[in-house]
């Protein structure tokens, strides 16, 4: 059934890459609400939530970052701006949809957890002994309204599809909206500039959810499978992590869980989301 959480209705979802949506209609899920994209006669896309007696009438509908974003609500503001993505020597990946089951913010929160590297992507993004999480700095940037981490960093013996040497990596995490989260990392073959990892969240059930990664990457000499395996190999591994959390809803009262030095951003994240007055797929707020 179609959440009444105002807050994640009031919110834009990636709901389909923007190649898969031609005129023949595709069914997916948004929100506990069956919508439908395709496209007119004239190429523009269309969104529509299925209803037991037809269709609603258009939704709102943005073609943005290789992906067909839309509303069931009055976002404020729009689409999350990634402006590395309107640089025009960077490589767009976007690593295909995976879809678990889990909430989405459980997913977000996973996402800007480092401590797990050196366990679940093993000799990848961390290894033994190299396990601690040196102090970074986290916050909620009110004049824009995201969450960010930074000063990140970590020993990593992977630090992109494009080395094979490990080094201390420094990472910025940002979470725009609460089912968007971003990663910059120092390009390894331009160190003056910033890689940029994107994630896009579809909350499809309070406990199931669709993601795709989407990078972008100044790498001139990888080829587009490495990079892809490289990124899916990553992902698949967290699936399993997230899958097994429980609550598989993520708790925004501090005592159901308690956190470490390692997790601050994770700490900032949820208060946030209360803050913000977020029920969908989460437990504990009030």
């Amino acid at each position: 059934m179609k959440t009444d959480d105002r807050v994640a209705l009031d919110e834009w979802y990636a709901v389909e890459t923007a190649t898969a949506v031609t005129a023949a209609p595709v069914v997916t899920r948004l929100l506990g609400q069956d919508i439908v994209c395709d496209r007119l006669p004239d190429g523009s896309p269309r969104v529509r939530e299925r209803l037991a007696d037809g269709f609603g009438p258009p939704l709102p509908v943005r073609e943005r970052y290789g992906c067909l974003w839309t509303t069931l609500g009055h976002p404020n503001r729009d689409v999350v701006a990634i402006t590395e993505a309107d640089e025009a020597d960077r490589r767009h990946v976007p690593c295909g949809w995976v879809k678990m089951r889990t909430s989405g913010p459980r997913v977000v929160e996973n996402f800007l957890d480092m401590a797990h590297f050196p366990f679940v992507h093993t000799d990848i993004l961390g290894a033994e002994p190299n396990t601690e999480v040196p102090a970074y700095a986290s916050e909620i940037r009110r004049d824009v309204d995201e969450v960010w981490a930074t000063n990140c960093s970590f020993f990593q013996p992977r630090i992109a599809a494009t080395e094979t040497e490990g080094d201390f990596v420094r990472l910025t995490y940002r979470v725009p909206s609460p089912f968007v989260v971003m990663l910059y990392r120092v390009c390894p073959s331009a160190p003056d500039r910033l890689d940029a990892i994107a994630l896009f969240i579809q909350p499809m059930e309070e406990e199931l959810c669709r993601a795709q990664p989407v990078m972008y990457l100044v790498d001139s000499c990888s080829t587009h499978t490495a990079l892809l395996n490289f990124e899916q190999v990553i992902f698949l591994q967290d699936r399993i992590i997230v899958e097994n959390q429980r609550p598989l809803r993520l708790p925004l009262e501090p005592r159901h869980e308690i956190p470490t030095r390692a997790d601050k951003s994770s700490v900032v994240y949820r208060r946030w989301l209360k803050e913000k007055g977020l029920r969908f797929g989460t437990v504990g707020h009030g």
